[in-house]
């Protein structure tokens, strides 16, 4: 049993303005501040995960925090890009792997220094470091306080599902309720009350989703953020999946060509917003082309190189591997064999899940957003 007897004291000023206060909200006059917190907390009688200390702000939650688990380490950000500043006995790979876990997945990003990115993505990478960098019980204070309510859910679900899969053990102190059911705690203590509760796991809140034809300027938000380059073929047919109106997700859909046959289709980008990844949405959107595509007898190729999205795409029941990814030519009338080598590791994968009904293909393939 976790035991918690904290009081904090503090001698209280007898200025000319404190005595005023006093007056006018008729305060009595007291010598000193005194705040207590005494509770039990049966952690050690359960296997957990994750805690969270939750509740107003001056409920005492850092204090708590502070005296259960000790202080969050600090972490220092000097470095010309982030990766660098990530523990030199790290290999690139374990940093590659963390960061595209809890959802800082914009290679980019990766090379700039923490000072320019975004709120949110220097929520995630702080995530990141703690998780490779912390022995033992990883703390942080004011989790999710400097980020929008959604970038605060979508991250909560991202760093809960790492922190499980690698039997890690996180304590958080927030002051918002509304990452609850995003972080999936296995109990919750509030200092206000000094109530203490286990909770079990449960499915993340449903998100809906709509999918629509947009216009090609549309690339122009999602440019910045994909992982190989900002060029997109003027050709391309672009698809949106929204939510909540807003747009998160966006795939280019361009004709390949083949020696062969006629009727293969390439997606030639898939790109999901900073304050989206870690939900999956890139995937159940070219899902959903897959489908329609198959619906008017064509079929849809993907080409990753991002390894998480070769991962996924392995991980899928939907699509199937038609190539390995490895080295390609330079010269591409020569084989890799007596060519220079060079080029990217692309895998190819071809959709091969249940096709939609046609009338809906159709609808979607002329739809506008």
């Amino acid at each position: 049993m976790q035991s918690l007897d904290v009081v904090v004291e503090s001698e209280l000023s007898r200025s000319a303005r404190v005595r005023q206060l006093e007056g006018m909200f008729d305060v009595p006059p007291a010598e000193k501040c005194r705040l207590g917190w005494k509770a039990e907390l049966p952690i050690d009688e359960f296997d957990w995960n994750i805690g969270l200390i939750v509740g107003p702000s001056g409920s005492g939650k850092s204090t708590v925090l502070k005296e259960l688990f000790g202080a969050p380490a600090d972490l220092d950000w000097g470095k010309a890009s982030v990766i660098d500043d990530f523990d030199s006995a790290l290999s690139i790979s374990d940093i590659a792997a963390v960061c595209q876990a809890v959802g800082f997945n914009t290679i980019p990003a990766w090379m700039r220094p923490f000072g320019v990115l975004s709120n949110g993505e220097k929520f995630r990478v702080e995530i990141a470091r703690r998780l490779l960098e912390t022995d033992g019980t990883m703390v942080i204070d004011e989790f999710t306080s400097v980020v929008d309510r959604q970038v605060a859910q979508v991250g909560s679900h991202a760093v809960q599902k790492y922190v499980r899969k690698h039997s890690k053990k996180l304590v958080a102190a927030s002051c918002h309720y509304d990452i609850l059911d995003w972080l999936q705690p296995d109990w919750t203590f509030e200092p206000a009350t000094l109530s203490f509760g286990r909770r079990c796991l449960q499915r993340r809140p449903e998100i809906e989703v709509e999918i629509a034809r947009v216009p090609y300027s549309a690339w122009r938000i999602f440019a910045p953020f994909h992982y190989l380059t900002a060029d997109l073929h003027r050709a391309a047919r672009c698809f949106g999946l929204f939510v909540d109106g807003r747009i998160a997700s966006i795939a280019a859909m361009l004709h390949r060509p083949h020696p062969k046959v006629d009727d293969i289709t390439g997606c030639s980008r898939l790109v999901t917003l900073p304050d989206w990844q870690g939900l999956g949405l890139a995937m159940i959107l070219v899902d959903k082309l897959g489908a329609a595509y198959k619906a008017i007898g064509k079929r849809l190729r993907t080409y990753p190189a991002h390894p998480s999205l070769i991962r996924a795409f392995d991980r899928s029941k939907s699509w199937v591997l038609k190539i390995k990814p490895g080295l390609v030519s330079v010269n591409r009338n020569k084989s890799t064999l007596d060519g220079k080598l060079g080029g990217r590791p692309c895998a190819v994968f071809e959709y091969a899940g249940p096709a939609m009904d046609k009338a809906a293909a159709l609808s979607l393939f002329n739809s506008h957003a």
